[in-house]
């Protein structure tokens, strides 16, 4: 039954862009990108316990990896090769900061990630010639083996024109896919299971003879990779990237996604990337019809879209911490549980031998 309801739901996914109109198509990109990044925060924060407040910093490098050896001025590679270099890049932007992490845990990695943040936030700003500055750079669009996801080229399939947004549904479909597998088999790996020792209690895990430090570092380079991997589909999506995007809040962002999808839970972080990057977008566009809401670009003094999405998913983080701390992944497997179908009313338990049925026990002799 799983296997079917997987099918049907792929079946469903890729039919969508036709059906769907570009506002659609471009919401699910955004939350395909942000599931790809909030699945590697919760490998590194979930299961191997470890806070990161610079979630945004790796996508920035990704971001501005692809679109720097993409693009000109830069190297000018073959797209889909800057691509692949800018994941990596990502990592070895990890890698450089992974002793930091292997070392301290807590509340001091938070800091030290945070301080990420603002250093990328200024050399984004400050690196013109690289990173455009204030007002950022277009992204290339992405070609493979000839085939273009940009409208460059007119594209027609059973009657629908395919631009843009139809053209990078099916590239995010497929990144995501990719992340959802790579992800469960680690989780389901020996180094999976290392880091979940890890998390528990550190004590523990290296009296079983895991490498603290090394997992650590480890799960802090994957992590990074995940989060460039978003980048790069995230600066395909909205076809220019600004210093601005890649700062704090978008790290906030990224913790509220695994904490209210669930902890170390794959499915959980995907649910929780979809539920943040939604609600705003859509209080954006229906602002007019909500009470309370005020349309965009209204300085009255009244709330916004935007800041009244970030209300909501603060009072969802409150009620998932009091009600449900293994988060929406966990609450949806709690009702599957209830609504299981009970055993049947004729089954009883095995009843205990009698005392008379019980062999008497010999005296010694």
């Amino acid at each position: 039954m799983r296997l079917g309801w997987t099918c049907a739901a792929v079946a469903v996914l890729c039919a969508l862009p036709f059906y769907l109109d570009a506002f659609w198509l471009r919401i699910g990109l955004f939350s395909m990108a942000a599931a790809v990044g909030a699945v590697g925060l919760g490998l590194l924060s979930g299961t191997a316990g470890q806070l990161s407040l610079g979630h945004a910093f790796f996508l920035a490098v990704g971001a501005y990896g692809y679109v720097w050896l993409a693009g000109e001025p830069g190297p000018g590679l073959p797209t889909a090769v800057a691509a692949v270099l800018a994941v990596l890049l990502a990592g070895a932007a990890g890698g450089l900061f992974s002793p930091v992490a292997g070392r301290v845990r807590g509340i001091y990695l938070g800091v030290a990630t945070l301080a990420l943040v603002f250093l990328g936030h200024h050399v984004l700003l400050t690196a013109d010639s690289v990173t455009g500055g204030f007002n950022g750079r277009s992204v290339p669009p992405l070609e493979l083996g000839g085939f273009s996801f940009s409208t460059d080229s007119e594209l027609t399939l059973l009657g629908v024109p395919f631009g843009a947004e139809e053209r990078l549904w099916y590239l995010g479909l497929a990144l995501f896919a990719v992340t959802w597998f790579t992800a469960r088999g680690i989780l389901r790996s020996r180094p999976g299971r290392a880091l979940v020792a890890l998390r528990d209690s550190e004590t523990a895990a290296a009296v079983m003879g895991v490498n603290v430090s090394r997992y650590r570092s480890a799960a802090f380079v994957v992590s990074s990779m995940y989060a460039g991997l978003a980048g790069v589909l995230l600066a395909l999506s909205f076809r220019r990237v600004v210093p601005d995007y890649f700062g704090l809040v978008l790290s906030v962002d990224y913790l509220a996604m695994i904490v209210i999808g669930g902890l170390g839970s794959v499915a959980g972080a995907t649910a929780g990337a979809v539920f943040v990057t939604t609600l705003p977008l859509l209080m954006t566009r229906y602002a007019d019809q909500l009470p309370l809401v005020a349309a965009p670009g209204t300085t009255d003094g009244t709330v916004g879209p935007t800041e009244a999405a970030r209300y909501l998913y603060g009072a969802a983080i409150v009620l998932i911490l009091l009600f449900a701390p293994d988060g929406l992944h966990g609450l949806a497997r709690r009702l599957r549980r209830r609504g299981a179908a009970p055993p049947p009313s004729g089954t009883t338990a095995p009843s205990q031998p009698t005392a008379s049925a019980v062999r008497a026990k010999e005296p010694t002799p």
